[in-house]
């Protein structure tokens, strides 16, 4: 999402160094929401680069406007996963040619569910440095905030939006001795809680992230039952980072395995619920799917 204009203050500006930048691939990161989150290396990348590449640059141009760094005469290309197969041997051609290249996603961090990493394979791939500039993360801001465990963490990205994936998804970090951290739509936040309290159970601590860096950023937090009444009616808007707190270290034993496969199975067919079940204990697909087979036809025969 575009970064907003900073509504502070005259204070002496920062001025990027159009100084020489070493060749090769630069990633870097762009506000997720106040401009002034950008970091001084990154706007000296973005004024002396030979070429600049973006997720969407229109975003990236009223961010080197709100900053003073001039385009000048660079190309600036877009690249996304709608026009990677134009864009990427124009982006390949620049870094042989030892060119430095510098590409930024729309918001954030590049690859950290955003464009870049066919981009940064293919770079690697040929030998050429790639190199980044670290600087704004939803995900680290959320964890930051959070007030959950950060020793350990698993970012899971977005969840899928069809009900039974999802599902068969969320059950799978059901035992991840991590915090687990996800984005999510904020039309199906809501559903998301839901089924999560299923998953993990209503009384797991979570925090929902909204909006973060904003104008109206919102932090709530609470156990994932407290949260689905907390966004029950809500007309939500925004960004949305979910955070679920670790769960118990589960033992792998038959009747632990059993029983959630029995819960499983109630709600999912055989295949996903193997699925989710193998990857909760870690245990081989195959062999859980020939047991959740086994658990299936009983029940069918006992009814």
């Amino acid at each position: 999402m575009p970064a907003e204009s900073p509504n502070l203050p005259d204070m002496p500006a920062f001025v990027a160094a159009a100084r020489q930048i070493a060749p090769g691939l630069h990633f870097i990161a762009t506000p997720i929401g106040a401009a002034r989150d950008i970091t001084l290396r990154a706007l000296d990348l973005l004024a002396g680069a030979d070429v600049l590449a973006a997720e969407d640059t229109r975003s990236l141009r009223h961010l080197m406007e709100i900053h003073g760094v001039a385009l000048k005469d660079r190309p600036l290309v877009p690249y996304h996963e709608h026009n990677e197969a134009q864009a990427l041997p124009r982006l390949m051609r620049a870094l042989q040619e030892g060119k430095s290249v510098v590409y930024a996603s729309e918001a954030g961090t590049p690859l950290i569910s955003d464009p870049g990493f066919g981009l940064a394979r293919a770079a690697i791939g040929a030998g050429l440095p790639v190199l980044a500039a670290p600087g704004a993360s939803a995900v680290l801001c959320a964890l930051t905030v959070s007030g959950l465990p950060s020793d350990r963490f698993l970012f899971a990205g977005f969840p899928p939006s069809a009900k039974a994936a999802r599902r068969s998804f969320l059950s799978g970090l059901a035992h991840v001795g991590a915090t687990v951290i996800l984005y999510e739509s904020p039309k199906r936040i809501r559903e998301t809680l839901m089924v999560s309290v299923q998953c993990f159970g209503e009384e797991r601590q979570a925090v929902v992230c909204r909006e973060l860096t904003k104008r109206f950023e919102e932090v709530t937090r609470g156990t994932l039952g407290e949260l689905v009444a907390a966004y029950e009616g809500r007309d939500v808007k925004g960004e949305i980072v979910l955070l679920i707190d670790r769960g118990e270290a589960v033992q792998a034993d038959a009747g632990t395995v059993e029983a959630a496969l029995d819960r499983a199975l109630a709600t999912m067919t055989v295949k996903d619920a193997a699925a989710a079940i193998a990857d909760a204990f870690g245990m081989p697909k195959r062999d859980v799917y020939q047991l959740a087979l086994a658990r299936g036809r009983a029940g069918e025969e006992a009814e």
